[in-house]
C-alpha cells in the first residue's frame, strides 16, 4: 500500500507524532515522495535525489490518517484466520485482478530498483507480466520481468525473488556460485522458496 506526493511539501514544522516510527529510505531514482505501508504494519518513505528528511516527515505527518488506516487494515487482514481450502486467487481478467496488476506495476519497480542500488547493481529495465509459470526472469541484458501476482505475497517472498533475479546480474545460472549469492543478500531465502513451493498451485 503505497502513497506518493509529486512536489515536495511545504510545512516547515512537522510534528513528531508518528515520524518516530518510520524507516525513511533515500532513492535516487525516485521522482516523489512515497510511503509504504508493509504487510508487518512497518512504515517506510521513499525520498527522492532532491528531497530531504524534513520535507518527507512532514509529508507522513500529513498523511497521517491515511497511514494509520492502511495500518488498520493491514492489522485486520493478519488477525483475520484463514477459511480451510479457500484460496486468496482472483479470477483472471476481474476487477480485483485488474486493480491487484495496477498496484503492481506501482509498487514491485520502485522496490526492485531500491534492492539494486542497495546493492550497487544496474538494471536496464523493468517489466511486470502475466507469467503462468515464473515467478519472475533476468535477461543478459538486464531486464528483469516480474510476476504481478507477487504484489499478494509476504514482503520478505516477493524481496526474495527480486533478489534472486538481481543475483542473475553477476551470475546467469543456478549453480551453487549463485547460490552462495542469494544466500548473502537473502539469508532466510530456503523459507521463502519453501513458501512459493507450497503457494505455486494456487
Amino acid at each position: 500500500m503505497q502513497l506518493g506526493l509529486p512536489l515536495e511539501p511545504g510545512i516547515p514544522h512537522p510534528e513528531s507524532r508518528i515520524t518516530a516510527e518510520i524507516a525513511f529510505v533515500r532513492h535516487p531514482r525516485a521522482r516523489r515522495y512515497v510511503i509504504s505501508v508493509r504487510d508487518d504494519g512497518s512504515v517506510r518513505v521513499t525520498v527522492p535525489r532532491w528531497g530531504s528528511k524534513r520535507a518527507a516527515a512532514a509529508f507522513a505527518e500529513q498523511q497521517h490518517a491515511w497511514i494509520e488506516k492502511q495500518r488498520r487494515r493491514v492489522a485486520e487482514h493478519r488477525a483475520r484466520p484463514p477459511e480451510p481450502g479457500a484460496r486468496n486467487v482472483p479470477r483472471e481478467g476481474s476487477a480485483e485482478a485488474r486493480g491487484l496488476r495496477a498496484r503492481a506495476k506501482r509498487e514491485l519497480p520502485p522496490r526492485l530498483l531500491e534492492l539494486a542500488a542497495q546493492h550497487g547493481l544496474t538494471v536496464a529495465r523493468v517489466s511486470i507480466r502475466n507469467q503462468r509459470w515464473r515467478w519472475g526472469s533476468c535477461s543478459r541484458s538486464g531486464h528483469i520481468c516480474l510476476n504481478w501476482r507477487l504484489v499478494q505475497m509476504p514482503d520478505a517472498v516477493r524481496d526474495y525473488v527480486m533478489l534472486h533475479e538481481l543475483m542473475h546480474l553477476k551470475r546467469m545460472d543456478h549453480s551453487p556460485k549463485f547460490w552462495k549469492l542469494v544466500a548473502a543478500v537473502c539469508p532466510t531465502f530456503q523459507t521463502s522458496r519453501a513458501f512459493l513451493r507450497a503457494h505455486s498451485r494456487t
